[in-house]
């Protein structure tokens, strides 16, 4: 079974991450999340990665504020895509988190999408497309979705548009 796993430094992350987990719902892919720090519980979190690419998690999604090493600790532990979704905490509103996890050292890499909700959504898109290189039906479902957010804008649009 492939699927995608959302690992979380912490439940404050939840409410945001959860935006991600509702996005695979919608195009039925299965996922994993749960909560495990780079620095509190570090040894889970090796673990998991494990037992999870066992059982054919395909891609990895992060979710750290403040140090944010949860993502580089994950692409540490695995070959597999590595995803970081900096969290907005801390004194610094999150800059700290996106520049910790933008900044991997060569040959570790970790694709950073933006601090919070919206980083968070791209994560999951990002990870269906990954997903969706050798699965026509995901590819399918990206592609509807497209139309459907084509014809979104034309619809509010032609509830505002003034044209000469």
């Amino acid at each position: 079974m492939k699927f995608v796993s959302i690992i979380m430094g912490s439940k404050s992350d939840y409410e945001v991450m959860k935006e991600c987990a509702d996005t695979f719902k919608k195009f039925g892919v299965a996922y994993e999340l749960i909560i495990s720090s780079a620095h509190r519980s570090p040894e889970r979190t090796k673990e998991y990665i494990k037992v999870s690419e066992e059982k054919g998690a395909k891609v990895f999604i992060a979710a750290a504020g403040m140090a944010a090493h949860l993502a580089g600790a994950v692409a540490a532990a695995t070959t597999k895509p590595v995803l970081g979704v900096p969290m907005q905490s801390g004194p610094l509103g999150g800059e700290d988190a996106l520049f910790s996890t933008v900044m991997m050292p060569s040959g570790m890499p970790v694709g950073t999408l933006a601090i919070g909700k919206a980083g968070a959504v791209n994560a999951a898109y990002l990870a269906i497309q990954i997903l969706a290189l050798d699965d026509e039906e995901l590819k399918a479902k990206l592609l509807e979705d497209r139309v459907s957010k084509a014809k979104k804008v034309e619809l509010d649009s032609s509830e505002v548009e003034v044209i000469l």
